[in-house]
């Protein structure tokens, strides 16, 4: 099954819940940055490049700056999401469903619970399993990279039983948590991630003060 497009209304429905001043887990911004974002990452990416790219980091952050700017009324916000709601312009790649899938299955599901986990009140989701297992097939094609500036063995374990290695080395930290929940950790957002590890504790430190993430 294609969770894209069901990920992406859940998205715009918790970003149309929060309002356009609502906080996020993304740092500096709040839900009307966070829906510039999802939208010019799709409708004009080459204002996008600094997300992956530090030499255009300046030019982006002025991108989405300019474009929540024009969300900050209920109305301008509301247009705002209901543009990044319709999905990437016809001709975009993004239109075919491998790539739209390998570009937004995760960044959906990290965006929603950054909205979601930015309060002082949230609760995990009850998913899905085959989404569950989707995103998990997700988190193991990027694990290595994720994990790339950590000093440590890293082996991922769902609690239902399957497990990856995402990085090997003498010493090792086992990351022990469900697929959307390891997924957060290892985006960085490790203070909201509902995770347990197993390890000695000096490795478990180590990762805990690690560079995780993109």
């Amino acid at each position: 099954m294609h969770y894209v497009n069901p990920s992406r209304e859940v998205l715009a429905e918790t970003l149309l819940a929060a309002g356009p001043d609502a906080p996020t887990l993304c740092e500096g911004w709040t839900t009307k940055e966070l829906a510039a974002h999802l939208y010019l990452r799709e409708h004009k990416p080459a204002s996008s490049l600094g997300i992956a790219l530090k030499a255009f980091a300046a030019s982006t952050e002025r991108a989405v700056r300019k474009t929540a700017a024009k969300a900050a009324t209920p109305d301008g916000y509301r247009n705002l999401v209901n543009r990044f709601r319709a999905g990437p312009p016809a001709l975009s790649p993004l239109r075919i469903s491998s790539v739209d899938n390998s570009a937004n299955l995760i960044e959906y599901l990290i965006h929603t619970e950054d909205v979601r986990r930015a309060g002082n009140r949230w609760a995990t989701r009850a998913l899905d399993e085959e989404y569950s297992n989707a995103l998990w097939d997700g988190l193991v094609k990027q694990a290595a990279i994720l994990y790339r500036g950590v000093d440590l063995g890293i082996v991922l374990v769902r609690p239902d039983g399957p497990r990856h290695v995402a990085k090997r080395a003498q010493a090792s930290v086992a990351i022990v948590g469900e697929p959307a929940e390891l997924l957060m950790h290892a985006h960085g957002r490790r203070g909201h991630a509902l995770v347990t590890f197993e390890g000695q504790p000096d490795a478990v430190a180590l990762l805990d003060s690690a560079d995780i993430g993109l």
